[in-house]
């Protein structure tokens, strides 16, 4: 069974979002790089070296730009293989919205669209080789 990894928060104004999320809940705001993407890491939760919290049963988010595609905030779901999810939501109906991406050092991202027009990320981890 694939888990929430992540939340993500769209923002028309990411310097003023991520003042509000840092000033509000304290939260640690990273820029990374996906792509031509906006968009920040909203650390909630002490990270490792990789980004992932130290602690369980919390998730840490990100804050990204607006873009015609985003409704509301977006879950993102932990699959096996991305390209495996992919195919699997085009054969149940759904299609997608964002092709895969590389995130830095930590994985690869897609983002998708339901079969009811909800936006979902799909995350993999990179696997360690050594």
């Amino acid at each position: 069974m694939d888990k929430v990894q992540h939340f993500e928060i769209p923002a028309k104004d990411m310097k003023r979002a991520e003042k509000f999320y840092r000033d509000v809940f304290g939260w640690k705001i990273q820029d990374v790089s996906i792509g031509d993407m906006k968009y920040s890491m909203a650390h909630t939760a002490e990270t490792d070296k990789k980004g992932m919290t130290k602690e369980t049963n919390v998730i840490n988010g990100a804050i990204m730009e607006k873009d015609s595609s985003i409704a509301g905030p977006v879950v993102v779901i932990t699959v096996g293989s991305i390209n495996r999810a992919v195919e699997k939501v085009r054969d149940k109906g759904g299609s997608v919205v964002i092709p895969k991406n590389k995130v830095e050092n930590m994985g690869m991202y897609a983002r998708v669209k339901d079969t009811e027009g909800n936006i979902i990320g799909l995350w993999e981890n990179i696997r360690n080789a050594g």
